[in-house]
C-alpha cells in the first residue's frame, strides 16, 4: 500500500479550473474561496506558464513564483496574485471566485504579447483522510520544476484550456489533479518541508512496514504483537520505536486512522453507522461509537448531521 496515494486519493479538482489568465502590468487578481468552510481544506494551485507573479497571502510575507515553478496556497482565506507585491492591496482589479463546483472565474485574455500567463485551479477538499497530510502544509509553498515531464504537461494543459473538444473539462481536472499530487510530493521531499512524523516514519525499517499494513487493511484485528512481526522485531522493541518515531503508540495511531476513515464514510448517505463500524474494524456499533466520540469529539450520528460548509456572504467584485 502506497500511503501517499491513499491519503491524496480524495483530492480532486471537480471542475474548479479558472483557466488561463494572460496579464499585462499593472495587474492584480484576488482569489476568494466563495464559501465559509466549517470543515475540510481549500487549496489553489498556481502555475505561471510565462513570466512570474507574486502571491500575497491573507497573512504573512509575499512569495514569488516564476515560470517553471508551481505554488500551492491554502485557504479559505483570500489571497492576491499580482505583479507588484508592494502595491496597495485594496486596489485589486479583479476578483476570482473559486467555488469548487464547476463555476469558473473570469475568462482569459487572448493577448499573445502578454508578459505573464498563469494557470490556476482550486481544490475543495472535504474529506478528512487527505487532511492528515495537507494540514502539514504552510500557507504558501513554492516548488521548483526539475521534471521535464511536468514542463511538457503544462504546455498540454494550456492547449486544453483553449480547445473546445468534447470532454475538455474532465481532461483538465485529471491533468491538474496529477500536477497537484506531483507538486505536493516534490514539496515533502524538500529540506524546508515539515511533514508529519508518521510521514517520515514510512522510511523506517521497523515502523514503516507496520504503518503500511495499518493503512492497507485498517479493519484487520491488528495487535502490537502482529504489527511488530511486520517490522521483524519484538513487541516491546517495536512499541518503543513506534512511539519514539511517530509520537504516539501503535494502537493509538491505528484508532486515529480508523476514525479518520470513518468520518469520511459517515458522509456517505448509503452507509449506516453499523456498516461504517465494520469497515474500520469494529464488530458492533456501540464500541465504534464510543471510540469515534473519544477521537472526534461527537457521536457518529451527530457528526453525520453536522454541516460541512456554509455559503459565504455576497461580495461585490472589485474594479
Amino acid at each position: 500500500m502506497d500511503v501517499f496515494d491513499d491519503l491524496l486519493r480524495g483530492v480532486h479538482g471537480q471542475g474548479a479550473v479558472f483557466g488561463r489568465s494572460a496579464l499585462r502590468p499593472p495587474w492584480s487578481l484576488r482569489f476568494r474561496s466563495g464559501r465559509r468552510r466549517t470543515d475540510g481544506a481549500f487549496l489553489t494551485l498556481c502555475i505561471p506558464m510565462r513570466g512570474s507573479a507574486w502571491i500575497v497571502p491573507h497573512e504573512g510575507e509575499a512569495r514569488r513564483v516564476s515560470e517553471g515553478e508551481a505554488a500551492v496556497v491554502q485557504g479559505p482565506e483570500p489571497f492576491t496574485l499580482t505583479d507588484d507585491p508592494n502595491a496597495d492591496r485594496s486596489a485589486v482589479r479583479r476578483d476570482v471566485y473559486c467555488l469548487g463546483d464547476g463555476e469558473a472565474g473570469p475568462g482569459a485574455e487572448d493577448g499573445l504579447d502578454a508578459q505573464t500567463v498563469v494557470l490556476a485551479a482550486a481544490y475543495d477538499v472535504r474529506e478528512q483522510v487527505p487532511r492528515r497530510l495537507l494540514q502539514a502544509l504552510p500557507a504558501v509553498l513554492v516548488v521548483p520544476d526539475e521534471n521535464e515531464e511536468c514542463a511538457a504537461l503544462r504546455g498540454y494543459l494550456e492547449t486544453q484550456l483553449v480547445c473546445g473538444r468534447p470532454g475538455r473539462q474532465i481532461v483538465l481536472d485529471r491533468l491538474l489533479d496529477w500536477l497537484l499530487v506531483c507538486t505536493l510530493r516534490d514539496w515533502f521531499d524538500l529540506p524546508e518541508a515539515a511533514p508529519p512524523r508518521w510521514y517520515r516514519a514510512l522510511g523506517d525499517e521497523v515502523v514503516g512496514p507496520a504503518l503500511r499494513a495499518m493503512h492497507g487493511d485498517p479493519a484487520h484485528a491488528w495487535t502490537t504483537a502482529s504489527l511488530a512481526a511486520r517490522g521483524g522485531t519484538s513487541r516491546s522493541t517495536f512499541a518503543k520505536r513506534f512511539t519514539d518515531v511517530v509520537g504516539e503508540g501503535p494502537m493509538a495511531y491505528l484508532t486515529g486512522w480508523r476514525m479518520t476513515l470513518a468520518a469520511d464514510l459517515l458522509r456517505r448517505p448509503e452507509m449506516t453507522v453499523a456498516a461504517v463500524a465494520r469497515r474500520v474494524g469494529y464488530a458492533d456499533a456501540f464500541g465504534f461509537s464510543a471510540a469515534f466520540k473519544r477521537v472526534q469529539g461527537v457521536s457518529p450520528t451527530a457528526y453525520r448531521r453536522s454541516p460541512v460548509e456554509e455559503p459565504e456572504e455576497t461580495v461585490t467584485p472589485a474594479g
